[in-house]
């Protein structure tokens, strides 16, 4: 029979228990033995696996307190199953099995440039098929009053526009005035770009950078966060870490929402 034997060791000097996180898809931490940062990817029996700001990957064993988040030592644990549910769409909708993208509608979509389209896509792209509604992107809204006139709207043939930095007083919002109507709806957000509406906390930094006026705002963010001068290799990481509308802003997602609601409006 094994003999009992105490443990002596002064109470102040045995290590805390710390709290256990699930490792979730998404959550940001610290190895603490590395200090390699990211977010949590995969969680196998035993490893986890963590991206970091610039696309690299890491696996890491599930030790107890082997990671800090948010400056403070945790033990992640594999995430329980939840039970099964309705499957539902990035934007938050039930997901409909089995459902065929309808026939496009003539009302339209059209939004600024390619990664405003790409962010639509990768939240409301379920939905806008199933709507039959088409995205567009414009490079811009210096046209926007020769597209909508070209566009010709009308009771069945609605048209939304997504807008960056809709804000009083700026070049934006003088154009929306001028082409809004009944069946034309100018929606925008208040950022200078579009990759402002995915949150920081998305992206594990703790807020966008400000960018000096007179510099290009892309490549300022990039040099702020010590990422590669790339804005094309930068958007496709943020894009990445994009997995549904918990991912964005609260501005950008009330706009998107009040445009398809728009266009598929009944005689649109």
């Amino acid at each position: 029979m094994r003999e009992y034997s105490p443990d002596l060791t002064p109470q102040w000097k045995r290590p805390r228990p710390v709290p256990e996180v699930p490792a979730e898809p998404g959550l940001v931490v610290e190895e603490a033995g590395t200090g390699f940062c990211g977010a949590v990817v995969a969680c196998e029996a035993g490893t986890v696996a963590l991206e970091d700001r610039f696309g690299k990957r890491r696996v890491f064993p599930l030790e107890p307190r082997g990671f800090l988040l948010e400056g403070a030592p945790v033990t992640l644990v594999r995430p329980s199953r939840a039970p099964a549910g309705p499957r539902r769409t990035a934007s938050g909708s039930i997901a409909v099995p089995g459902a065929r993208a309808r026939v496009a509608r003539a009302g339209r979509i059209y939004v600024e440039g390619r990664h405003d389209a790409d962010l639509v896509e990768r939240v409301w792209g379920d939905d806008l098929r199933i709507e039959g509604v088409v995205v567009e992107y414009l490079e811009g809204v210096d046209d926007l009053p020769a597209v909508v006139a070209a566009f010709a709207p009308g009771p069945d043939a609605r048209l939304g526009v997504l807008v960056d930095h809709l804000v009083p007083g700026s070049k934006e919002s003088r154009i929306a005035a001028e082409v809004s109507g009944e069946h034309v709806l100018v929606a925008g957000h208040p950022y200078v770009d579009v990759w402002q509406a995915v949150k920081p906390s998305s992206l594990g930094i703790a807020a966008w950078p400000e960018v000096p006026p007179g510099q290009d705002w892309k490549t300022g963010v990039c040099r702020a966060l010590g990422w590669p001068e790339n804005t094309g290799a930068a958007w496709q990481h943020i894009l990445s870490r994009v997995a549904s509308y918990r991912d964005l802003e609260p501005s950008l997602l009330g706009r998107v929402e009040e445009l398809i609601d728009f266009v598929t409006a009944p005689g649109g």
